[in-house]
């Protein structure tokens, strides 16, 4: 099956959670002020997984899967960086013996440098972590 179709599928369980596809994407919009935008891109080379401005390549279907159900979970947290009210950096990261890690992080190169630093925790906590990875 394709995988947006997939996402679609699951994602009827949770009829407050409004999104957005085509036949080549998928954009989840947060539930809350303190959630996040995620989403899946399928082209020829394989899958890009996006949480707002973080992003990361998959060659394998099931680890973009995977790492979408991510996003939705407790388990996972997004550090946006801003200056002002732009957005330039982004950490994705997770729990780790109840500490938040840094798992990658993904930025931009122009910003207004000038403008007030500001850091800010992003979290989906649609479904429990621990118990659904993988399970929408």
């Amino acid at each position: 099956m394709n995988p947006i179709e997939e996402i679609k599928t699951k994602l009827r369980k949770y009829p407050h959670v409004k999104y957005e596809s085509n036949d080549s994407s998928i954009s989840v919009f947060p539930i809350t002020d303190k959630g996040f935008t995620f989403g899946l891109i399928v082209n020829q080379k394989g899958y890009t997984v996006s949480f707002n401005g973080w992003h990361k390549d998959f060659q394998s279907k099931e680890e973009a899967l995977n790492c979408f159900a991510f996003g939705l979970s407790d388990e996972c947290r997004l550090k946006e960086y801003r200056r002002g009210n732009f957005a330039y950096k982004w950490s994705v990261e997770s729990q780790e013996n109840g500490e938040w890690v840094e798992d990658s992080t993904t930025g931009l190169l122009l910003f207004p440098f000038w403008k007030k630093a500001e850091v800010c925790y992003l979290q989906n906590n649609l479904i429990d972590g621990k118990k659904n990875i993988g399970k929408i």
